[in-house]
């Protein structure tokens, strides 16, 4: 199976649910309306010889009307052929469907991607922090404060060529 082949065959089942299909250095990306992402892994797994979720984390593009992400990278060893999948949401409302009935490998990276992004995966068996302390009461891989601090008062710009 190529790269066009397997858009295609995605493309195919879900329709105007692929939002966006490119590729990038070899590797055949497409983004998913959030609603489908179960379906979809369903659909990897199952359909085409999907059987490994090589990774899954968050991204946050803070000026998006959706904002947050889930981006996922999916494995065919037979063919091996990869795929990466992106799928956006809103930060008001953080919620994704979790692919841990899917992949039982996607349980941490999901936990860990709720830790740092506040990303919430609906059916997750046990989304708790899994890096950060249970108090915390922020999430630190959001883009939401500036990464330098106003209050320094012995920093210079004119040595950093601003």
């Amino acid at each position: 199976m190529t790269n066009q082949e397997l858009i295609e065959a995605i493309q195919t089942k879900f329709g105007s649910s692929v939002l966006n299909n490119t590729e990038t250095y070899g590797m055949p990306e497409i983004t998913i309306d959030p609603e489908k992402i179960r379906d979809l892994a369903f659909f990897l797994k199952d359909s085409l010889g999907f059987i490994f979720l090589t990774d899954l984390c968050g991204i946050h593009y803070p000026n998006d009307e959706k904002a947050l992400g889930v981006i996922y990278h999916f494995h065919d060893f037979e063919k091996n052929i990869r795929l990466k999948v992106k799928a956006f949401i809103s930060a008001s409302d953080p919620e994704i469907a979790s692919v841990t009935p899917v992949y039982l490998g996607a349980n941490w990276m999901e936990r860990e991607t709720y830790d740092f992004y506040g990303i919430l995966f609906k059916d997750h068996p046990n989304l708790v922090r899994i890096l950060n302390v249970d108090y915390l009461d922020y999430f630190p891989l959001r883009k939401e404060y500036s990464l330098e601090d106003p209050t320094r008062e012995d920093k210079d710009d004119r040595y950093f060529g601003r």
